[in-house]
């Protein structure tokens, strides 16, 4: 059984402490995000929708930067939305910045009506390189 290691970025946000999560565990070569959201550095939501979403994209880079991987390493997305009929316009541009070429990782997109006063969230399983 592989040990499971969390993973903090930099300057992380309140939320991990204030709800007492960690931003992603590492089990060998395997990194398990937690869903990141667009938060301030208080914990609480940008409230701006589409920079919401670049800062959920920003602190989930954050994140796979602290463990050694990148974007790149990305297997699966789930994203998590209040209301995806209206929020794919400003979601796309975004993803496809950070995925710009095939192979893209699967992805499930799930309609919510609530992520605790944000309006999106997105989480990760991602392949570290050089695990094992």
């Amino acid at each position: 059984m592989s040990n499971r290691n969390a993973i903090f970025p930099e300057n992380r946000h309140a939320l991990y402490e204030a709800h007492g999560y960690s931003a992603a565990v590492r089990s060998g070569d395997h990194l398990f995000v937690s869903g990141q959201v667009g938060s301030l550095p208080d914990g609480s939501p940008e409230p701006n929708f589409a920079k919401q979403v670049n800062l959920a994209f920003r602190n989930l880079d954050a994140v796979l930067t602290a463990a050694g991987a990148s974007f790149d390493d990305i297997i699966d997305v789930t994203t998590f939305h209040t209301d995806p009929d209206t929020q794919f316009d400003a979601i796309m541009p975004v993803k496809n910045r950070y995925f710009p070429a095939a192979p893209h990782p699967t992805w499930t997109a799930v309609g919510v009506n609530w992520l605790a006063g944000f309006d999106f969230e997105i989480k990760v399983i991602a392949r570290i390189p050089g695990q094992a």
